[in-house]
C-alpha cells in the first residue's frame, strides 16, 4: 500500500517500521458507526492490506468523543424482512472474520466508548488497547436495544474472558472502563493518552502473547457446567425482565449454552436469532426508544448560553438533590435556605453523591467547593439562573418571586421546579416575566433523566432554549412542555395512580394492584410508586389537578394523609416500610380479574395522554412518549403510550373505555381526541 492513502471514510499511513494505521473517521457525522457502505470500504482496505502483508495493523479512530459506537441503528430500523436483515449481518461477520484471519499482528486502539460492533471489531483484532481514563468504556450494549450482539460478540468474547464475564457484560448491557477490562482479561494493555500510540506500537513489535482465559475462567464454558450456569443467568435475568417482554437475553443464553465451542456455529446462531428479533415488537420499540432519547438530547443545541454560577432556593430533597447534581456536573452552586441548619442535610447528601460518582478524594472535595450554603441568598446577585424549588404553593412563590427579583442580574433566569402549578399563576409579581421557565426535575434527581422545560404564555423563547441548554449541560433529557396544570407527566400519571388507589379501596390488594401494572412492564407498581413519591405529595398534585379538571379525590388518600401515613418517607402508607423496603403481604388466591385491573390503570393513563396530545401539551407524539418513557419509566419495550395506542388500535381501545365508563362512572368518559385518531388512522389507511 502508499505510505498514505484516503478513502471516504478511513485512512491509512504506513510508518517507518511498516506498521499500518487505519483510521476510520466516518464522514458527516460525529460518531463512527457501522454501515453497509463502511463495511465494504473497510473490507477492501484489509484485501489491500493483505495483499501487501505489513508488519502489524493498528486500528483507531479519528473522531474525539470516542472509537466506534456500533452498528448504524437506523439501518436496523429500515431493515424490511428477516433476509435483509440477515445480509448485513452476515456481512459483518465476513469482514470481521477477515480482519480475525490477519497472518499479521493486529491492534484495536480504543479511546473514548467502544460499543456493540465496535466491541466486536476490537474482539475480531489479536490485540487491544484502551486509554486509562474513566471517560473510556466498552460493553457490548446491544440487550438494551432488544437485540444481542451478532457479530461476533459472544463467539469471540465467551472464549476469551470466560462465560461468567462475558454473560454478565452481554445480559446486562453494561459498560467497563479500562481498568477492569484489564483485570477481565478482555484487553491487553492500558495506557494514558500520551504513551496509548506507544503501546499499541510494542505490541504489533513484541508480538506478546494475547490474553487468553485462565483454568476456572474456561471451565465455566465446559458442556458438563453449561446447563448449571444456563439456570443460574435465567434466573438472573428473570429478575429484571420477563421472556415475554424482553427475549433477546434469553436468546444469547441459549446460543451459548448449545453452541459454545463451535465457533462458526455460534457465529451462525448469532446471526439467525438477530436477524429474528430486529423485526420483533420488543426491538422496534426499544430503537424508537432510542431515538427518542437522540431527539430529546438534541434539543437545545442551537443555544450557546452557559451559565457560569447556578443558585438554588430551597434546601429540601428536591432542592438540595438538583443544586448538588449541578455541582456534581461541574457548575459553581450556591444552595439557600431559611437557615443553616435547613441546608446542612443537603450538603450530606451531596457529599454522599459525589463519593459514588466520583470515587477519587481530590475530585469529591472539589465537587464540594462548587457547592455554597448560602442561608443569605447572596448568590442571588451572581447566578445566570436562579431555580427555585419550594413548598408547591402559588402564593408563596411569588411572595419569593416579589423578593429576589430586584436582586437577580438582568439577564439571568428564573426557574421553578413547580411539578404542577402553571406558570401564568406566578408571573403576576414579576416585572420581567419573560424569564419565567419551568424547570421541573423528578425525584430523585441523581437517577431520572427527564427535566419538564415548561414554556408559559409570557415566556420569552430564548430563555426556553436556554433552559434546554442547561438542562444538557447537566447530562439531563429536556422536554418542552406547554403551561397547563400538572404539565405532562404528572397530568397523566395522577389518573393512573387515583384509579390504582379506587381499586385498593374496593378491596383489590395492593400487591395484586402493583403486580397487574408490572407484568404491563411498569418498573413500579403505582401503589408503591405513590407510596414512594409521598401520598402528601400525590394529594396535593391530585387536589391542584382535581381543581382544574373536575376530578374527585379520593378519599381513601386523604384519610391516609390526615392518619399521617404518607407512604415510604414515614413508614406507613398503602404498605408499611421495614429498612426503607415494603412489605407486601402475598395476595393468596383471588377471584380479581388481572386483566380488568390492567386495563382501569392504563386505560386511564392513556385517555389523559390523548387528552394532551389534542390539548397540545406536547408538540407530537413522539415527545409525549418521550416524556413518559424517560419521566416514568413507562414499558419502554411497548415504545411509549402513543406507540401502544397505534399497536392495540384507537378503536378497540375506544370501546374498552366506552365500556368501562358503563361500568365505572365518569372518569372513564373518553376523551374527544380518540375520535380524531381514528379518523386519522383511516385516512392514512385510505391513501
Amino acid at each position: 500500500m502508499d505510505a498514505t492513502a484516503s478513502y471516504r471514510h478511513f485512512r491509512t499511513t504506513t510508518d517507518d517500521d511498516n506498521i499500518v494505521w487505519l483510521t476510520f473517521d466516518k464522514v458527516e457525522t460525529g460518531t463512527n458507526v457501522f454501515s453497509p457502505e463502511v463495511l465494504d470500504e473497510l473490507d477492501t482496505i484489509l484485501q489491500l492490506i493483505a495483499a501487501q502483508p505489513p508488519r502489524g495493523l493498528v486500528i483507531l479512530s479519528g473522531k474525539p468523543n470516542g472509537f466506534i459506537a456500533g452498528a448504524d441503528i437506523k439501518v436496523f430500523s429500515e431493515v424490511r424482512n428477516e433476509k435483509d436483515a440477515m445480509a448485513f449481518l452476515l456481512r459483518g461477520q465476513a469482514v470481521f472474520n477477515r480482519l480475525a484471519d490477519c497472518a499479521f499482528p493486529t491492534v484495536a486502539l480504543i479511546h473514548g466508548f467502544c460499543l456493540g460492533g465496535g466491541t466486536e471489531m476490537s474482539l475480531a483484532c489479536r490485540y487491544r488497547v484502551m486509554r486509562d481514563d474513566p471517560g473510556t468504556r466498552i460493553g457490548l450494549p446491544e440487550v438494551r436495544l432488544g437485540i444481542h450482539p451478532g457479530w461476533g460478540g459472544s463467539a469471540r468474547l465467551v472464549p476469551l474472558i470466560g462465560a461468567l464475564k462475558a454473560m454478565d457484560l452481554i445480559l446486562s448491557g453494561r459498560s467497563i472502563d479500562g481498568r477492569t477490562a484489564k483485570r477481565f482479561g478482555l484487553v491487553d494493555r492500558i495506557a494514558p493518552e500520551r504513551h496509548l500510540r506507544e503501546a499499541a506500537r510494542r505490541l504489533v513489535l513484541d508480538q506478546p502473547e494475547p490474553s487468553r482465559a485462565g483454568f476456572l475462567d474456561r471451565l465455566s464454558n465446559n458442556a458438563l457446567v453449561r446447563p448449571l450456569l444456563g439456570r443460574v443467568f435465567r434466573k438472573q435475568v428473570g429478575k429484571r425482565a420477563s421472556k415475554r417482554h424482553y427475549p433477546a437475553p434469553y436468546a444469547m443464553i441459549d446460543i451459548w449454552q448449545q453452541h459454545t465451542g463451535n465457533t462458526s456455529r455460534m457465529l451462525q446462531a448469532e446471526a439467525e436469532s438477530l436477524a429474528r428479533l430486529i423485526r420483533g415488537a420488543t426491538a422496534r420499540n426499544l430503537i424508537r426508544v432510542f431515538f427518542l432519547m437522540e431527539l430529546l438530547k438534541s434539543l437545545g443545541k442551537d443555544s450557546s448560553w452557559h451559565p457560569a454560577h447556578v443558585h438554588v432556593i430551597g434546601a429540601g430533597t428536591m432542592g438540595g438533590d438538583i443544586a448538588s447534581w449541578c455541582a456534581l456536573r461541574g457548575f459553581r452552586v450556591s444552595l439557600q435556605d431559611q437557615s443553616p441548619e435547613r441546608i446542612t442535610p443537603a450538603i450530606s447528601r451531596a457529599h454522599s453523591l459525589f463519593r459514588r460518582k466520583l470515587k477519587h478524594p481530590r475530585k469529591v472535595q472539589a465537587a464540594m467547593d462548587r457547592l455554597l450554603p448560602d442561608h443569605r441568598g447572596h448568590g442571588i446577585a451572581r447566578a445566570d439562573i436562579v431555580i427555585e424549588a419550594i413548598f408547591e404553593d402559588a402564593g408563596v412563590k411569588r411572595s419569593l418571586y416579589r423578593d429576589i427579583e430586584p436582586q437577580m442580574k438582568d439577564d439571568a433566569i428564573l426557574a421553578s421546579n413547580t411539578s404542577s402549578i402553571p406558570l401564568e399563576e406566578l408571573t403576576e409579581s414579576l416585572s420581567h416575566p419573560g424569564r419565567l421557565v419551568g424547570l421541573h426535575f423528578f425525584n430523585p434527581v441523581a437517577k431520572m433523566q427527564l427535566v419538564e422545560i415548561v414554556h408559559g404564555k409570557d415566556t420569552d423563547s430564548k430563555v426556553a432554549g436556554r433552559a434546554m441548554a442547561f438542562t444538557r449541560q447537566i447530562d439531563r433529557l429536556p422536554l418542552p412542555v406547554s403551561s397547563t396544570p400538572g404539565f405532562l407527566v404528572n397530568r397523566i400519571l395522577m389518573p393512573y395512580l387515583m384509579e390504582a388507589v379506587v381499586l385498593e379501596s374496593e378491596g383489590v390488594p395492593a400487591t395484586l394492584i402493583d403486580q397487574a401494572a408490572t407484568d404491563f412492564g411498569m418498573p413500579m407498581g403505582p401503589v408503591e410508586l405513590a407510596d414512594t413519591v409521598g401520598l402528601d405529595i400525590c394529594l396535593h398534585v391530585a387536589e391542584i389537578l382535581g381543581a382544574h379538571f373536575n376530578a374527585r379525590v379520593p378519599e381513601r388518600l386523604q384519610k391516609l394523609v390526615t392518619d399521617g401515613n404518607l407512604g415510604k418517607k414515614s413508614g406507613q402508607g398503602f404498605y408499611r416500610y421495614k429498612k426503607g423496603k415494603p412489605v407486601k403481604p402475598k395476595a393468596g388466591s383471588s377471584n380479581w380479574n388481572m386483566e380488568e385491573i390492567t386495563n382501569r390503570l392504563v386505560l386511564r393513563l392513556l385517555n389523559e395522554a390523548v387528552s394532551c396530545i389534542r390539548e397540545h401539551v406536547v408538540d407530537d407524539t413522539e415527545l409525549l412518549d418521550a416524556g413518559m418513557v424517560f419521566g416514568t419509566g413507562f414499558a419502554p419495550f411497548r415504545g411509549g403510550p402513543m406507540n401502544h395506542v397505534d399497536a392495540v388500535g384507537a378503536q378497540e381501545l375506544l370501546k374498552l373505555l366506552e365500556n368501562e365508563k358503563q361500568l365505572r362512572g365518569e372518569r372513564f368518559t373518553p376523551d374527544q381526541g380518540w375520535q380524531t385518531m381514528i379518523r386519522s388512522t383511516e385516512e392514512n389507511t385510505r391513501t
